[in-house]
């Protein structure tokens, strides 16, 4: 009989992973600054308000089709727009200056485990 081998680990499955969790993470943030906008952006029902809602909503749906080419710049774009924000919210704007520096570190990881990958030297690899 011959020995089935295990299929390949993917390093990026679970990187992925981490981005999906990261989009979870910032959407429930963005969602729990919906009651500072009630209070002190005007409301809900603004431009600011809808505004917050579709991001909030556009993080969820990122979380699902991370693994897309275009969702990585997506993601970007939408922290554009919450840094956008610090103009009439400086609250979400600030959230997404943190955010957007998440972004921007996990984007060097991922160029790293890419790095490595290319080079044979990951754990899963040896």
């Amino acid at each position: 009989m011959s020995e089935v081998k295990p299929p390949a680990k993917d390093p990026m499955k679970s990187f992925r992973g981490v981005m999906s969790g990261t989009l979870i993470m910032e959407a429930i943030a963005v969602a729990l600054a919906l009651p500072v906008v009630a209070n002190v952006g005007g409301g809900i029902s603004t431009l600011t308000g809808w505004s917050m809602i579709v991001i909030a909503v556009a993080l969820i749906v990122l979380c699902g089709m991370i693994k897309r080419p275009w969702a990585v710049p997506a993601v970007l774009a939408l922290q554009v727009a919450m840094i956008a924000f610090i103009v009439t919210l400086p609250a979400m704007g600030i959230l997404g200056l943190i955010f957007g520096g998440i972004w921007l570190w996990l984007l060097w990881l991922r160029k790293d485990v890419l790095r490595r990958m290319a080079a044979g030297t990951l754990p899963s690899q040896q």
